[in-house]
């Protein structure tokens, strides 16, 4: 009886001071999880440290010159030693015909490049899906998937030979129904659909990768039980398929309307030229003439300030009423 007793005492003075303990416990602050987070996955960190001074070094540092936009900007006298000259820049960038033509045609190819490019790795990914001859799928997909991987510059060759008027293989096969050879390239109603078709066999084959992982992450029961149920497969590919990506297609169009602005400046640049201005030059090939070419730093970096202000309110936007109305969202 005396043992267990104290065994007892013991055991309710050990309640009582843990008792005592937690009445005058103290969380941890959130700096204090923050350094126990940290030395328990410091590894982790020491990975991600390349990544974070790439984007210091390039991304963020360069933040420093956007007070450019704001100053009369001389090369000698620095970006400190120059003067503030406020929103002048940017009157004068609304009141210049060059830079509103340019903004319209920006516009104006964003939304021929997301009407019909935007779909089109979506169909893709659609149809190898359904295609069952593992060869023939392999071979179609490094096929579409290699102009991704060709140089700008190679591929600007290629449609400029292509569209030559003497050789061309389109003027050529013109040519056989007696149709005179058109000077594509100088012609500025035709420079935006061969631009925007030549964004899409670049790239949908190669994004349209995005859309075949999002297919395979699809339970295979889903098509089971409509096989089942009796369902075709192309009543499968609605009712299974596309909703199911629904939510990787909302991200990508999110990010495809922040890049709106950013239209393919490379190729712009080997394909356009004067003769073509009117409906070619945009605002990056704009920021390009009057920067580089024409030593107007601080008016180009007006132009670029306002091409990344649309870019992020656009994104904004898309992903406010992505939020609200599919529940899918960036953040």
């Amino acid at each position: 009886m005396s043992i267990t007793g104290q065994g007892n005492t013991g055991s309710t003075e050990e309640l009582v001071i843990e008792a005592q303990e937690a009445l005058h416990y103290t969380p941890p602050g959130r700096m204090q999880r923050v350094g126990d987070h940290l030395r328990r996955e410091w590894q982790l960190y020491v990975l991600l440290l390349p990544t974070i001074l790439w984007l210091l070094i390039f991304l963020y540092k360069p933040m420093y010159g956007l007070q450019i936009a704001f100053k009369d900007y001389s090369v000698f006298r620095g970006v400190a030693g120059s003067p503030w000259v406020g929103l002048e820049h940017f009157q004068t960038l609304f009141s210049n015909d060059q830079f509103l033509r340019a903004v319209r045609n920006t516009i104006y190819i964003s939304m021929l490049s997301l009407i019909f490019g935007f779909p089109m790795p979506i169909i893709l990914a659609l149809m190898f899906n359904e295609v069952l001859n593992q060869f023939f799928k392999k071979s179609a997909q490094t096929i579409v998937y290699l102009p991704h991987f060709i140089s700008s510059v190679i591929i600007a060759g290629i449609v400029i030979t292509a569209f030559s008027p003497s050789a061309g293989i389109v003027n050529t096969a013109l040519g056989w129904f007696g149709i005179e050879p058109i000077y594509f390239l100088t012609k500025p109603e035709w420079f935006r659909p061969i631009f925007v078709g030549t964004g899409i066999w670049q790239e949908a084959g190669f994004q349209s990768i995005v859309y075949l992982a999002a297919i395979a992450g699809i339970s295979p029961t889903l098509y089971e039980s409509a096989v089942v149920d009796g369902a075709s497969r192309w009543q499968m590919m609605w009712k299974i398929t596309l909703p199911s990506i629904l939510p990787t297609i909302i991200i990508m169009l999110i990010i495809r309307i922040g890049n709106m602005l950013e239209v393919s400046f490379e190729m712009i640049i080997l394909l356009y030229q004067p003769a073509t201005y009117e409906t070619a030059d945009v605002v990056n090939t704009f920021i390009y003439r009057q920067g580089l070419q024409g030593g107007q730093y601080d008016l180009a970096a007006a132009a670029g300030l306002f091409n990344a202000v649309v870019a992020f309110v656009l994104v904004m936007t898309a992903n406010t009423i992505s939020k609200r109305y599919s529940r899918t969202s960036l953040w």
